[in-house]
C-alpha cells in the first residue's frame, strides 16, 4: 500500500506557542513551479556532483517489531509518540531531511502505523520542496511472490526496491524515526562522497551505551574512520567514554543506525548477496565489510536521543523545558522543526501558576499549578490540580461533559465511563507520563508512593518504568484513587 504526498510550495505558517512549531498546511495536490528549497540553500553547495535534492533520497523506518517505549506504542508506532506538546518523532527526522535539502522522502510502515500514516499524509502533503519533492508512505504488504510482512530493516527496502529505484538519485539515506538529534546531512554526503565510501554510517561522537541495551551496534574503526567491525553489544558489556578517547585505545564506538549507501551498492547487496538478510545493520552491514567493501564511519558531536527507554523518553521531553542547550533545542530558527497543523484555539488559562513549563496549544487550564511539564494540546486541567516535573500528552478531542456536575453533586459515586477526558479537580501529579485521553478524576495522586522501579498494573490503568508512572492511553484513575 502506498501513499504518495506530492508537494507543491508554500510558506510554513508559524503558530503562536511557546515551541517554534512549523506547521505544513493543507493544500491543492498540484506542482507548483516555484521551490521553497531556496530556504534552506548552503552557502557552500557540495561541488562536482548533482544537487542533494536531485541525488539522494531519505528512506525512514516508521517503525519496528519491538519497542522500548511500550506502553506509549501499544496503539502507536515509535515515530507515531508525541513529544514536546506539539511534535511526532518523526518529525525531526523528516524536517532534518527538509533542512539538508532532501525533497524526496520514503517512510516505511507496518507496525500500529494507522496514527503515523496518518500524521504524514496530514503534515507533508502541503509542504513546498518543489515540483519533484514528496514524502511518500509506503505500508507494508503482501503479494504473490511475499506472503508475509517485512522481516526488517533489509527486507523492507528489498521488497520496496521498485518503488524506490523510480527517481535516479545515487545515494540513499536510510533513517530511523524515533530519534532525537539535528543534523545537517549535507556535511554527511560531501564526507561520503570525497572519501569515495560504498556506505557510511554515523556514529555518535559522545554517548553512553548502558548495559542493558543489548543488542546495540558497535563499530571497531581504524585510524581513518574506516569502519573494520560491526558486531552487537553483548548483556554484559558497557561503554562509557567519547569517541575520542575509543580511537585512542582502538576500542568501538556506538552505531547512529543511519547508513548513506550508494544505490547499485544498495541494490547489489540486497538483490545478490544478501537476498535473504532481514536486518540492515546486523546481517548487510556486516557482509559488506566481510566482502570488503568501502564502509566508513562519520562521527557526530552532536546531542542525540535514540528513546531505547521510556525513562529516556521521559528526560529528553524535560530536556526540552530547560534553557540550556543540553538536550535537543526546538527553538532553533535556522533549522525549524516542521509538523502537522491543528488550528486550535489559543490556550485559556484562568488563574494558573505555571513555572518552566512547555504548553502546547488549545488547552483549558483552570486554577492549578504546574511546574516543570510538558502540557500537550487540548490538555484540560481543573482547579487546585498540582502537576510537576510530567509530561501530559493531551487529548485529541473535545469533550463535551454533559451531566457531569450533576451527578457529581447529587453524592452519587462516578463510574470510570463518566469521569471525563483530562485531570480532575484537586489531583497532583508528579514525574508521570499521562498518555492521551486518559481520563484522571479527582482527588488522585499519581506520585509513586512506594517508589517502585518496576510495575506492571495495565489492567488499572498504568505501568511504572524507571521509576516513572505512565498512565496509558485512554485510561481511566477514579476518582480519590493514589498510585
Amino acid at each position: 500500500m502506498m501513499m504518495k504526498l506530492p508537494l507543491p510550495s508554500s510558506n510554513p505558517v508559524q503558530a503562536k506557542a511557546k515551541l517554534p512549531i512549523i506547521e505544513l498546511g493543507c493544500y491543492h495536490r498540484k506542482y507548483s513551479p516555484t521551490s521553497m528549497s531556496t530556504l534552506h540553500q548552503t552557502p557552500n553547495p557540495i561541488l562536482l556532483h548533482p544537487p542533494v535534492n536531485q541525488s539522494v533520497a531519505a528512506v525512514v523506518f516508521g517503525d519496528g517489531a519491538e519497542s522500548r517505549l511500550y506502553p506509549l506504542t501499544k496503539r502507536r508506532s515509535d515515530g507515531a509518540v508525541p513529544i514536546a506538546a506539539n511534535y511526532r518523532l518523526i518529525d525531526v527526522a523528516v524536517s532534518n531531511c527538509i533542512n539538508s535539502n532532501i525533497n524526496k522522502i520514503y517512510a516505511l510502515t507496518q507496525f500500529n502505523s494507522t496514527s503515523l500514516n496518518s500524521h504524514l499524509s496530514r503534515a507533508y502533503s502541503g509542504v513546498g520542496l518543489g515540483k519533484e519533492g514528496f514524502v511518500e508512505v509506503i505500508a507494508a504488504y503482501q503479494s504473490p511472490e511475499d506472503q508475509g510482512w517485512f522481516q526488517g530493516t533489509a527486507d523492507a527496502i528489498r521488497r520496496c526496491l521498485w518503488v524506490l529505484e523510480e527517481y535516479p538519485v545515487a545515494e540513499f539515506l536510510l533513517l530511523p524515526a524515533h530519534h532525537l538529534y539535528k543534523m545537517d546531512y549535507q556535511k554527511l554526503i560531501e564526507s561520503h562522497r570525497n572519501r569515495k565510501s560504498d556506505i557510511t554510517i554515523v556514529a555518535s561522537n559522545d554517548f553512553t551505551v548502558r548495559g542493558q541495551d543489548h543488542g546495540f551496534g558497535l563499530l571497531k574503526v581504524d585510524t581513518d574512520n574506516q569502519v573494520i567491525k560491526y558486531r552487537l553489544l553483548s548483556h554484559r558489556e558497557s561503554m562509557n567514554y567519547t569517541v575520542a578517547e575509543t580511537l585512542t585505545r582502538s576500542s568501538d564506538v556506538p552505531s547512529m543506525g543511519i547508513y548513506l549507501i550508494n544505490r547499485s551498492t544498495m541494490v547489489n547487496l540486497l538483490k545478490n548477496h544478501f537476498p535473504n538478510a532481514n536486518d540492515f545493520g546486523s546481517e548487510v552491514i556486516r557482509g559488506a565489510i566481510a566482502l570488503g567493501m568501502k564502509v566508513d564511519a562519520y562521527l557526530f558531536e552532536g546531542y542525540w536521543e535514540d528513546m531505547r527507554s521510556i525513562k529516556a523518553f521521559y528526560q529528553a521531553n524535560m530536556e526540552c523545558i530547560k534553557k540550556s542547550n543540553v538536550g535537543y533545542n526546538f527553538y532553533d530558527r535556522d533549522s525549524p522543526v516542521y509538523t502537522m497543523p491543528r488550528y486550535l484555539p489559543p490556550t485559556l488559562i484562568t488563574d494558573a501558576v505555571i513555572k518552566d513549563s512547555v504548553i502546547g496549544d488549545g488547552c483549558i487550564l483552570e486554577r492549578c499549578k504546574i511546574k516543570g511539564t510538558v502540557v500537550g494540546m487540548r490538555t484540560k486541567i481543573g482547579d487546585g490540580a498540582i502537576i510537576e516535573d510530567s509530561v501530559i500528552m493531551g487529548s485529541d478531542v473535545y469533550q463535551i461533559e454533559d451531566g457531569y456536575e450533576s451527578e457529581s453533586s447529587s453524592g452519587i459515586e462516578r463510574e470510570g465511563k463518566s469521569i471525563p477526558i483530562g485531570i480532575g479537580d484537586k489531583t497532583e501529579i508528579r514525574k508521570a507520563i499521562v498518555d492521551k485521553n486518559a481520563r484522571i478524576g479527582r482527588n488522585v495522586k499519581i506520585i509513586n508512593k512506594d517508589n517502585v522501579e518496576e510495575g506492571v498494573r495495565e489492567s488499572d490503568g498504568f505501568i511504572i518504568s524507571g521509576g516513572i508512572v505512565v498512565v496509558l492511553r485512554s485510561a481511566q484513575i477514579l476518582d480519590d484513587t493514589i498510585l
